[in-house]
């Protein structure tokens, strides 16, 4: 369906829908309107510029409180933790195309059942062993929050809050683990006042899209809009 806005014809880039690029055009008709911007300019950058002069002139975005940013930080306190670290090494018994598996395995199985006897062998068994880089420093994988690992890697460390020699073997995307906890950090809460501007900015951010909505609907109720819906519809404008 083709898009107008006041009679002028608005082509949909493929990246974007309708109601985004009938929205744009609203805005620079806007602009032309109040004396930002030149009614024959084509430039998309001096459009852009001109649409966000305009939305600096005419949205006006209160400064959240700090009664609002304490609200927020109670509501929702889980977004305002430190991460849960874990002090790691592994022997990395690495699986590729031309090994057999039940053979690493096996090889990964027996290496632990000693090392649960001999737990003070790892680093040496480390450095011989694992096909990891990290075999050379006695296996020593360092610091280790959530997410920077593979999943399956992550969901083994992080999943009993035991420590030392885990009893298993790991089995991840590249091979078998053998993995020793060494200390647990847990996430703690952080104080108010270090993520106070964080807040702020995002009750702000939510404070402008909201806004913008409503301006985008006030404009459109005032123009002739064919083939897009900008009152009813969840404009993307804020990314």
């Amino acid at each position: 369906m083709s898009v107008s806005v006041n009679g002028v014809d608005v082509a949909a880039a493929a990246e974007t829908t309708s109601e985004l690029s009938a929205a744009r055009e609203l805005l620079r008709q806007r602009a032309v309107a109040v004396g930002i911007l030149d009614a024959t300019s084509t430039d998309e950058g001096t459009i852009d510029q001109a649409i966000e002069e305009l939305l600096a002139r005419e949205i006006v975005t209160p400064t959240p409180m700090d009664e609002e940013c304490r609200r927020y930080y109670d509501a929702y306190p889980r977004d305002f933790e430190s991460g849960d670290l874990v002090h790691a090494r592994h022997i990395l018994f690495q699986v590729t195309p031309a090994v057999s598996i039940p053979e690493i395995r096996e090889r990964a199985e027996q290496t632990l059942n000693e090392l649960l006897r001999e737990p003070e062998r790892f680093a040496s068994v480390a450095a011989e062993m694992s096909n990891c880089p990290s075999g050379q420093h006695g296996g020593n994988l360092g610091q280790i929050g959530r997410g920077d690992t593979v999943p399956e890697f992550e969901r083994a460390i992080f999943r009993l809050g035991l420590t030392g020699l885990l009893r298993e073997l790991v089995k991840t995307r590249h091979g078998f683990h053998i993995v020793a906890i060494d200390q647990r950090i847990p996430g703690k809460r952080l104080p108010f006042d270090v993520v106070r501007d964080e807040i702020a900015e995002r009750l702000r951010a939510m404070v402008e899209e909201k806004a913008l909505r409503q301006y985008i609907s006030v404009l459109a109720g005032k123009a002739d809009i064919q083939g897009a819906d900008l009152n009813g519809t969840e404009i993307p404008l804020v990314q």
